[in-house]
């Protein structure tokens, strides 16, 4: 898919902020600095449209991102960031969930992770929310340059085993960096807004 005018919308905090059209809603979760950010920057071919950091926790709040009226790319601030404090990451805590049980439109939620490592407890409570709540679900095997190429496959399946034994949910590599599986990507989005 070719988005020829991706524009940032609104952060939002509550459902009163949310945008008022009724676009389908492609949802990023996943933990701080996984690169939720950086994978919708890549998808859209550009640099800044999604602000990202090296830091984490820099997403505090709920972005909505215009594709072209198409659908909207909702990036969620990430989870586990030790550095926020109790109170912050509650008031965060609330406000996803709140996002997540009230938007109708939610089409897909794009479960981010890193190849690189086992899920962490809390992606696993996240996997459990999204099953338990019903809501159509894939996952991305983020940060796939920083390993060889010929154990990019492997991890996946490695990933896939660890959290979806039952191989019901589609997992695909990505990366950023280098540009690549981007196609596959869009092929499954595709599906989900029509």
């Amino acid at each position: 898919m070719l988005i020829k005018n991706p524009e940032f919308t609104i952060s939002a905090v509550s459902p009163k902020q949310y945008p008022k059209d009724n676009l389908p809603e492609i949802v990023l979760v996943g933990k701080s600095n996984v690169g939720k950010s950086s994978f919708i920057n890549t998808l859209v071919n550009r640099k800044k449209l999604a602000r990202t950091s090296s830091e984490p926790g820099k997403t505090r709040q709920i972005n909505f991102y215009n594709m072209d009226n198409k659908f909207y790319f909702v990036d969620l601030p990430g989870y586990g960031y030790s550095k926020m404090s109790k109170k912050e990451q509650e008031k965060v805590g609330q406000f996803i969930e709140e996002y997540l049980q009230k938007s109708k439109k939610i089409a897909l939620i794009i479960f981010v992770i890193d190849i690189r490592h086992e899920p962490t407890a809390n992606d696993k409570l996240m996997y459990d929310y999204i099953f338990k709540a019903n809501l159509p679900c894939i996952v991305i095997a983020n940060k796939a340059d920083k390993i060889g190429i010929t154990k990019v496959e492997d991890m996946v399946i490695g990933l896939q085993r660890n959290l979806n034994p039952l191989n019901d949910i589609i997992f695909l590599p990505f990366s950023s960096e280098r540009k690549i599986y981007t196609e596959k990507v869009w092929n499954v989005i595709e599906d989900y807004i029509n």
